[in-house]
């Protein structure tokens, strides 16, 4: 048997390569260095590819969680709702503006925010909702907004995971008041290193996170508010630039990967199921199963990599444990993280992969 990775961006490196060397020798010859034309370039095409609004880059996706709270003005004793089964940096940024998390659970079929339990999490101090929009998968932020009707609280739409979804043919990131991005490597849109985005339609926002991630200055060396170093790398702009184009394909590929997963994998394997109205994006394909540990191990011994997203609820880490959350508190979430297994899949992994680790997986899971 071959071996299956989990991901591997050496493949799309080698078909785009002609276009990568030459957008990475277009910066390197251009003078400029930090931000710039290259930057703006991606930001533009990036804000058409999601029908308008602004883009504004930055050098992570949790950063650009940072910029969308400091423009909203979020701080100290503020509090923010959203779930402990995501990636610490939803939770990073939220402490990194001295605001504070909480946590609603989520539903079990989704792995999603469980809207119907919002009620009992907003208070006085809530000051925005930040929907993480897992997997490839996508809240129904549309049916948030209607919970909300009153409250006027903004939404940020974490869309790390989630880049080529939509909603009902929105895209992932346009429906609430900004969306946030990241191009981690292995992201549906992946730099070749760290770069994350923001995207709004208010121009107001737009401009503040524009100041923000550059020292908060309007005018060179000049501060109007007090900002961070937030910008995204001239040469991160030219490869996501050249990526942009390919990605619908890039996705189509992951959602044939996952119908063939569907489709091979046997029925007692509990997936975790698409919202409705969503196209889904694939950015990974999770399943459920008991003794998850042993199963990797399993799978591992045949040459199958697997990840777990994500093993440990933020709710129960221990830099998180003056939040007072007990265990048992957030029971879907708990219970996930006990269970949830990754299966391999990127553009390029062929499907005699995914038969391969689909066969594998009906022998270990009894």
């Amino acid at each position: 048997m071959n071996p299956v990775p989990m991901f591997d961006y050496r493949a799309q490196l080698e078909s785009l390569r002609g276009e990568m060397m030459a957008a990475i020798a277009r910066v390197l010859d251009s003078g400029t260095l930090i931000l710039g034309p290259e930057v703006e370039r991606f930001e533009q095409a990036m804000a058409r590819s999601l029908g308008g609004g602004t883009t504004i880059g930055c050098n992570s996706g949790t950063d650009a969680l940072v910029l969308a709270f400091r423009a909203l003005g979020i701080g100290a004793g503020d509090q923010i709702v959203t779930v402990a089964n995501t990636a610490v940096p939803t939770v990073s940024a939220i402490r990194m503006v001295g605001a504070v998390p909480v946590f609603v659970d989520v539903d079990p079929r989704t792995a999603l925010m469980d809207l119907d339990r919002l009620p009992a999490v907003l208070g006085p101090r809530t000051k925005a909702i930040v929907p993480v929009h897992l997997y490839g998968n996508m809240v129904d932020v549309e049916a948030l907004r209607e919970r909300l009707r009153g409250r006027e609280l903004p939404i940020i739409e974490d869309c790390a995971q989630a880049q080529g979804a939509s909603l009902r043919g929105r895209p992932a990131g346009t429906i609430g008041t900004i969306g946030a991005y990241s191009f981690y490597p292995t992201k549906n849109l992946g730099a070749y290193g760290d770069g994350g985005a923001c995207w709004t339609a208010d121009p107001a926002l737009a401009a503040r996170m524009k100041s923000l991630r550059m020292y908060g200055f309007e005018d060179a060396y000049y501060a109007e508010r007090d900002g961070i170093n937030s910008r995204l790398d001239p040469l991160q702009a030219a490869v996501l630039a050249t990526k942009l184009p390919h990605l619908p394909a890039f996705v189509a590929l992951r959602q044939q990967l996952a119908a063939r997963y569907d489709e091979r994998l046997p029925p007692r394997i509990v997936r975790i199921a698409a919202a409705a109205g969503v196209a889904h994006g694939r950015h990974l394909y999770v399943v459920r199963v008991p003794d998850r540990d042993a199963v990797r191990a399993a799978l591992d011994g045949r040459g199958i990599k697997t990840g777990v997203h994500y093993p440990f609820p933020i709710h129960r880490m221990r830099a998180y444990a003056e939040l007072g959350y007990a265990d048992g508190s957030l029971p879907h979430t708990e219970a996930l993280a006990r269970e949830v297994l990754s299966l391999p899949l990127f553009p390029e992994l062929p499907q005699a992969s995914v038969d391969q680790v689909a066969a594998a997986l009906d022998q270990v899971v009894r």
